[in-house]
C-alpha cells in the first residue's frame, strides 16, 4: 500500500509543470521596441518594472549591472 502510495506521490509530481522564471519572458515588450535607452537609469528601471514585473530594487540592481548610470 505505502509503495502505491509513493507511486501515485511520484506521478503526480512529475505531471505537474514548474512555473518558470518571468523576468526576461517578454521581449516584445513595446518599451524596449521604441524609446528605451538601457543606459538611462530612469528609462532602464522603468522597462524593467513594466517589462519584467520587477520591483524597484530589483531592476535598479540589474540596471546597475548592466551600465546604467
Amino acid at each position: 500500500m505505502r509503495l502505491v502510495a509513493v507511486i501515485m506521490f511520484a506521478l503526480m509530481t512529475a505531471a505537474c509543470d514548474q512555473e518558470q522564471d518571468i523576468t526576461g519572458s517578454t521581449p516584445a515588450c513595446p518599451m524596449r521596441n521604441y524609446s528605451y535607452n538601457p543606459r538611462d537609469m530612469n528609462q532602464c528601471v522603468n522597462a524593467c518594472k513594466s517589462c519584467d514585473h520587477g520591483t524597484t530594487v530589483t531592476c535598479t540592481t540589474s540596471c546597475s549591472l548592466k551600465g546604467a548610470r
